[in-house]
């Protein structure tokens, strides 16, 4: 049995879902809850194994961001399927760079979601419509080739830190970090997208949706 967590903020959403894998004998709704930090408590406070699958809003409302969940919910031993509506691209991608397995909307039928959620309890990536829409149809999908780490440091960079405070809040060298922006910078040369200074790189942050909201104008350091 392919046991599954529900993170949404929307209870009718949840509720909906809940009641349709109760339906069936192949899933087990191990948590239904509003964000990320409310199933990691659970799994902490009952001593859970992780839940094989768990079906994540893009967008939650308590100000985290989509690689955030993705990449906590990742590295705590879970596949990640993104239910919402596939209509911003930059979100979508930000959530398969962090590890998410596929998308699934939320128009879909009620059974192409349970499908999608053993393709992925399964250990295979999804290939459907709503993903191959929102990813190739966006022309920045193929220059973001960077990785979770660059894409955290540019994220916490980009939006005013020195770098020397974004080292430290990674808990990395200061020379690591540096090594990072180093290459993030050498990647948007080689897309012919280049950022020789922290507003171009807040610049391209912004278009990548590393970083959403416009900080104050960064300044180099």
């Amino acid at each position: 049995m392919t046991r599954v967590a529900l993170i949404d903020d929307h209870e009718s959403v949840r509720l909906g879902l809940e009641a349709a894998l109760a339906q069936t004998e192949s899933f087990q709704v191990v948590l239904s809850g509003a964000n990320v930090a409310a199933y990691l408590d659970w799994r902490r406070t009952a001593g859970e194994a992780p839940a094989d699958v768990v079906v994540l809003d893009l967008t939650l409302g308590d100000g985290t961001t989509v690689s955030e969940n993705v990449d906590r919910v990742v590295r705590d031993g879970s596949s990640v399927i993104i239910h919402s509506v596939a209509d911003r691209p930059a979100a979508v991608r930000e959530a398969l760079a962090a590890g998410a397995a596929g998308i699934v909307s939320k128009s879909s039928p009620t059974h192409e979601v349970l499908a999608a959620i053993g393709t992925v309890a399964r250990g295979e990536l999804l290939d459907n419509v709503e993903w191959a829409s929102a990813v190739e149809g966006d022309r920045e999908f193929a220059d973001a080739q960077l990785s979770a780490r660059e894409r955290e440091v540019l994220r916490l960079y980009a939006a005013g830190l020195p770098l020397k405070a974004v080292a430290e809040r990674l808990g990395v060298a200061y020379s690591t970090a540096k090594e990072n922006i180093t290459r993030v910078r050498v990647k948007y040369v080689e897309v012919g997208r280049p950022a020789p200074t922290k507003v171009d790189l807040l610049r391209r942050a912004m278009e990548d949706g590393i970083l959403h909201e416009t900080p104050e104008t960064p300044r180099d350091a």
